[in-house]
């Protein structure tokens, strides 16, 4: 990271900023071309997990290169400035990361999966079955690299 002073070393902390966000945008490649999409998620401390329908976009690139980018934010806020325009910023926390994502095929971690991306959003735990788990593909994001930033935090 470029600027030292902004990184987040405090794994808490970027876990909570994992925790607080509402998407996840997901960077795939296939043959050379990018492709960035927000996705539902969830977290459990040591795997991000994500489902997709059965077949598009997100299939025939994870399919060209398991490999992922993802990104969080949260507490975005811009700061202005009342006469100077290059001292607008931006309030924010961030974590960016790295990881190899693979289908989940089995139906116990696959029910796990879906319970963590609900409890994500309802805070609650949900009880899977097979019906629900037939529409959909279940992924896990096993996390290799992951850095958090947060820049002008001070002035919230």
């Amino acid at each position: 990271m470029r600027c030292t002073d902004k990184e987040i070393f405090d794994n808490e902390i970027i876990d909570s900023i994992i925790k607080q966000s509402l998407v996840c945008h997901l960077a795939l490649s296939k043959d050379n071309t990018p492709y960035l999409v927000p996705v539902s998620f969830g977290y459990d401390g040591k795997c991000l997990y994500v489902h997709t329908a059965k077949e598009g976009k997100k299939i025939e690139y994870l399919e060209s290169n398991n490999k992922v980018c993802f990104e969080f934010d949260t507490n975005v806020k811009t700061i202005e400035h009342e006469s100077v325009a290059c001292k607008w910023t931006t309030s924010y926390q961030s974590v960016i990361g790295f990881g190899k994502m693979t289908e989940i095929t089995d139906f116990v971690e696959a029910a796990y999966a879906l319970n963590q991306i609900m409890q994500h959003y309802s805070g609650k735990e949900w009880e899977m079955t097979e019906k629900m788990l037939a529409t959909v593909k279940m992924w896990k994001i096993e996390i290799e690299e992951m850095t958090g930033k947060e820049s002008a935090m001070k002035l919230f």
